[in-house]
């Protein structure tokens, strides 16, 4: 009886020459050049970003004669504490009283605003009443609005009322901020379970109480990102202050510095390294509160990571 296999012999065909097979590259290898490639982007971001940070440190260090005579880019001389002790006896210290403006804007308005938010964004997100859809479409419409353009408005406002040049003027603005009460929405719907709330009432809790004990320590990461993103908001301000505020003892820290710019020279004493120094001292509350915020986005990471 023969065998006969339906496979065909491959051992008689004449061998093919001069044909070479390239090795096939491994998952490995592909994934070794999509991560240089993207470290590479993420370098040159960060050399892009963190450039001018470098050259303002460098220049806040010269003096009026390295200032304009020497290379832009690296240090010549430090005289970085001179420059800080003019900056901060400079008109009687009127720069600690703008520092202490923008602080007290910045961080007492987005707090104020940050617990509007959240209660906001919670209320339009758990529960049901009538024109719910109505109100989120004019949240969502609201903070497409530019605030430049509401300046006007909200100047005329404070006049007829008697805000303007008051830090009212400044405040109230920071405690309505649309957009914060998006992401307070959308946050809530995705960290806030209905059972939790139905449990909680079931209890006997109140409204208030669920809020307060529950909710706003669900929310710490979320209320975290929108108190930090309406602090840089306040602190950078620059058109709002500029309209409504006169005085000079109410002026933020950017309205001073460019008052200062605007002067360069006066009574002798060179206002541009003032300028500069005092922009070098205004990132340094931004870079605390990124800092303290950390361990908030932390902890929700692994509260999240833990459901």
């Amino acid at each position: 009886m023969v065998l006969t296999d339906d496979r065909k012999d491959t051992s008689r065909r004449p061998a093919v020459r001069g044909v070479r097979r390239l090795p096939r590259p491994d998952a490995a290898s592909r994934g070794r050049g999509g991560q240089r490639f993207v470290l590479l982007g993420l370098v040159m971001a960060s050399v892009y970003s963190l450039f001018p940070v470098w050259w303002l440190l460098v220049a806040a260090t010269k003096d009026r004669t390295g200032l304009y005579q020497s290379n832009g880019l690296w240090f010549s001389g430090m005289h970085l504490w001179d420059n800080l002790e003019q900056l901060f006896t400079y008109e009687d210290g009127i720069f600690l009283r703008w520092t202490a403006n923008s602080l007290l804007y910045a961080g007492v308005g987005s707090l104020g605003g940050t617990l509007i938010a959240l209660a906001t964004g919670y209320g339009l997100a758990r529960f049901d009443f009538p024109g719910r859809n109505a109100v989120f479409a004019c949240v969502v419409g609201s903070f497409l609005i530019p605030i430049a353009l509401l300046t006007l408005p909200l100047y005329l406002l404070f006049s007829g009322i008697g805000l303007v040049d008051t830090p009212w003027a400044m405040l109230i603005p920071c405690l309505i901020n649309p957009f914060s009460v998006y992401l307070a929405k959308v946050y809530t719907e995705a960290s806030i379970p209905f059972e939790l709330l139905e449990a909680a009432r079931i209890d006997g809790a109140g409204e208030l109480r669920i809020f307060f004990s529950i909710v706003l320590r669900m929310m710490t990461t979320g209320g975290a990102t929108v108190f930090l993103l309406a602090f840089v908001n306040t602190w950078n301000a620059f058109f709002l202050p500029l309209t409504v505020l006169r005085g000079e003892e109410n002026w933020t820290l950017n309205l001073g510095l460019y008052n200062w710019s605007g002067k360069r020279l006066e009574s002798g004493v060179d206002l541009t390294s003032l300028v500069l120094t005092g922009a070098l001292l205004s990132i340094v509350p931004m870079a605390v509160m990124m800092v303290a915020m950390r361990r908030y986005w932390r902890s929700g990471v692994t509260l999240g990571a833990l459901k």
